[in-house]
This record gives structure tokens, C-alpha cells and sequence, in this order.
């Protein structure tokens, strides 16, 4: 099989763990392009390699002296190098950042060191090919990324190569001048990398034994997902749930590439695997929960409301105006509800308000701060009856009252509606009766 790993930063931020990374790469011949992260943190009150050289170009930016911040960077990778007995030097590296950092080269060169530094240790450690990814990720001149350049270039660099590694997290725009993804971007560049190579599957390499059911900081030890599509993937990451970062699902899902989510510091386990479809039937009805708390809620009434054709055009241009984007709109026959960000509606609130009386001349609107939605998502609701059913049971025995319910025609996600305050516990008594008491 040929794979392509991606190692985060907290597999990669010490000596220690680089032999755990090592070590899980050799065992398997397949490993042949590794995508690795800047080192993260070693302990709780430690900070990322990528914050340092923010911290450290923010004084060279300023035009302050940054020599001690960077030879604390150098002293980093030294330690790394040391402690896996390697005849290494970056010396030559840190000169030439010293001298771009002085030239004032951005924040987007500052924070890709990281990355580009630690595929320098990797490859030198493996005995892997390097390859720097300013040479091979593409972006447009307006700074968006081109993925059909890449795709192309990536493809060619890598084709006859054995073993490589291409350092995540950057690219570059033609004439070399670097640009960077958003936080987490690794994520990507490991998925670009299996794109182009066609790879067999995709290992992304973490903290966590998998995509978990639910958040941890809520419910204690919550079970790993074994086996999880790319729409329910979705579904869950749009209600905030975090693990992988969702641009790099689009570049192997268009390949039919499948993702592993693994442990660097529990290779054992199978983590879970992100797939197109599958006929595995999944262990529980429901596949995951996430959710996001801040949300506010209009609704608004008029008799004969459904007759009135584009009444819910008219509504929703009222927040168009405001720049205001809709996250959930049910609606009964005289109601319409629709859900906003309560930070972006707050300061436009007076506005929206009169803008919908002038538009549409409802006989009455209401407000209701401070909720939370709450997306159970899973392709096994399909095939259960009740889900619903179940879902308000727990939630009543739990003493959570619901604010609203809606069930995409896809059947694969419901969205509830709660107060701030029973977030938590509707998500523990969701929880508890589709996994603990398997209902």
C-alpha cells in the first residue's frame, strides 16, 4: 500500500516523541511521504515552536532586537537533533531566517519555519528525501490556494520519488514569496499530498485515538468512532467538533482516498477511519454529538404566512443587508424562527427588527437569547425509528426543555435547540442513552 502520514505537533515535540513517530513509520513499508507539523507543546505550560516565531518576528516587525527569542527556537530544534544523535546543523537556516526576519519577510514566512525546520530534522532522521513545500503548494496571486497548480506540480515532484517528506502547513505564490493555510493547515497540505500520489489511504497522526463521540471536556471518556462518512464528518465539524481541520477532507474525498485518524502515542489502536460510504454498520444509532452554545432566535408571526409568496425571501434579505448569516430556519404555518450568531446580531438587532417590519409587516416578532444547538448526527438514524423519540425522552428525564427541533431530509443529522445553561446536560443525556444504555 502506499501511504502518506501526517504527524502533529504534539507528536512531534521532542526527541521522545520523534522515536515514536519513527518507530510507527518503519514499521510499515507503506509510509512513504510524511507530511510533519512544527513541534508543539512538551508539557502543559509549554509553548508551540509556530507561537514563538509569531512572538519572535513580532519584535523584528517592530524593528526591537529578537536575537535571544530565536536562538530560544534554534535551542529547541537542538534539543531535538541531540537527543536523536543526529549530525545535523541548521545553522545556516537560522542565519538566513535572522536575515529575512531583519528584512521584514511577513508573518506568514515567520510562522512556516516551524513546519520547514522540522521536515529539515524528519528527513534527515528517516532518510528521507526533503522537500521544501514552497516548491510544490501553489497559491495564487490574490493569496488563494490553487489546487489544481499543485495537484499538478506535487504530482510530478513526487512521482519518482521512494520516500519524501513535505513539510505542512505552506506553499508559496510563484515568485517564491510564502503564504500560509489557516491554523492547522498541515491538515491539508498531508491531504494534497495523498491526492497527487494517489495514495491508498491517508494516516493523520494525533494526540487522540480517533474521531470521539462526543467532547471529552463534557462527558467523561466518550468512545472513539470507529467508522465515520465525510457528510456525517462534516455535520459534526460545522457544530464545532475538531479534530482534523475540514479543508483537508475535500482533496481526498474528491480521490476516494480514506482517512485514518491515529494515536502517535497509542499506535495500537485503530483510531477511526473517514470514509465516502461504507456498508459497516455503525456501533450505535447515532454516530456523534457536537454542538455550539451563543446563539439567538427570532420568531416571528403572521397569519396567513404560508400564502404569502417570498415571505421567507424578504425575511432573510433583511440579514443579508446586515451581514448577517443564518445558521437553522424552521418554520410552522403563521411562524417562522431563524437562528443567528447572538455576538453578530447583538449590535444589529434594532436594525433587523425594524428592517423585517418594513418588509414584511409581521404580526408580531419575538426574541430569546442565550441557546445552544446541539447536532446528533449518524447514517444509522435512518434505519432506527424513534431516534427522535429517544432523544426527547432523554432530554425530559434529564429536565432539559427543548426550544426547537429539525430533522434535515437527509435523515442524517437532528438539530435541538436548548438554553446555554442545559448544553451540558443535554448532551450527557443524549449521550448516555444511544452509548451507555444503548437505547
Amino acid at each position: 500500500m502506499k501511504k502518506v502520514v501526517k504527524f502533529g505537533g504534539s507528536s512531534l515535540a521532542s526527541a521522545e516523541q520523534f522515536k515514536k513517530v519513527g518507530a510507527i513509520i518503519r514499521s510499515d513499508a507503506g509510509r512513504r511521504f510524511v507530511v510533519p507539523s512544527a513541534p508543539g507543546k512538551r508539557f502543559d505550560k509549554d509553548t508551540k515552536v509556530t507561537d514563538m516565531l509569531y512572538a519572535c518576528y513580532a519584535l523584528a516587525a517592530e524593528g526591537k532586537d529578537f536575537g535571544r527569542e530565536l536562538r530560544q527556537i534554534e535551542q529547541r530544534y537542538q534539543e531535538i537533533i541531540d537527543g536523536l544523535e543526529l549530525k545535523l546543523s541548521l545553522e545556516k537556516e537560522f542565519s538566513l531566517i535572522r536575515e529575512n526576519f531583519a528584512g521584514k519577510a511577513g508573518k506568514d514566512y515567520a510562522a512556516s519555519r516551524g513546519e520547514y525546520l522540522n521536515g529539515i530534522v524528519m528527513a534527515n532522521y528517516l532518510g528521507y528525501e526533503f522537500v521544501d513545500a514552497a516548491e510544490v503548494i501553489v497559491f495564487c496571486e490574490d493569496g488563494s490556494f490553487d489546487m489544481d497548480k499543485t495537484t499538478e506540480v506535487l504530482g510530478e515532484r513526487l512521482k519518482d520519488m521512494k520516500n519524501a517528506v513535505i513539510p505542512g502547513f505552506y506553499g508559496a505564490l510563484t515568485d517564491g514569496h510564502v503564504i500560509t493555510f489557516s491554523r492547522g493547515g498541515s491538515d491539508i497540505t498531508g491531504s494534497l499530498v495523498a491526492a497527487a500520489i494517489h495514495a491508498d489511504i491517508y494516516e493523520n497522526w494525533t494526540d487522540v485515538s480517533g474521531f470521539l463521540v462526543t467532547d471529552p471536556r463534557i462527558v467523561v471518556n466518550p468512545e472513539v468512532i470507529e467508522t465515520i462518512t465525510y457528510r456525517e464528518l462534516r455535520e459534526l465539524s460545522y457544530m464545532g467538533a475538531t479534530v482534523l481541520h475540514e479543508e483537508a477532507i475535500f482533496p481526498v474525498r474528491k480521490e476516494g482516498i480514506p482517512i485514518n485518524i491515529r494515536n502517535t502515542n497509542a499506535p495500537e489502536d485503530k483510531g477511526t477511519l473517514i470514509v465516502e460510504s461504507t456498508c459497516r454498520k455503525p456501533k450505535y444509532t447515532i454516530t456523534g454529538i457536537a454542538g455550539k452554545k451563543g446563539f439567538a432566535a427570532l420568531n416571528i408571526e403572521k397569519d396567513m404566512m404560508n400564502s404569502e409568496v417570498g415571505f421567507g425571501r424578504k425575511v432573510l434579505e433583511v440579514f443579508e443587508k446586515n451581514g448577517i448569516s443564518f445558521e437553522h430556519m424552521p418554520s410552522g404555518i403563521d411562524t417562522m424562527t431563524v437562528f443567528v450568531h447572538q455576538s453578530e446580531f447583538e449590535e444589529k438587532e434594532q436594525k433587523v427588527l425594524s428592517g423585517i417590519h418594513r418588509a414584511v409587516s409581521p404580526d408580531s416578532i419575538e426574541l430569546e437569547s442565550d441557546l445552544a444547538l446541539i447536532a446528533v448526527v449518524g447514517r444509522g438514524m435512518r434505519s432506527n425509528r424513534g431516534t427522535a423519540g429517544r432523544i426527547f425522552s432523554a432530554l425530559s428525564h434529564a429536565n432539559v426543555n427543548v426550544k426547537m427541533i429539525d430533522q434535515g431530509s437527509s435523515e442524517l443529522n437532528i438539530i435541538i435547540g436548548v438554553k446555554n445553561e442545559d448544553f451540558e446536560p443535554a448532551i450527557q443525556a443524549i449521550y448516555n442513552i444511544f452509548v451507555m444504555t444503548r437505547l
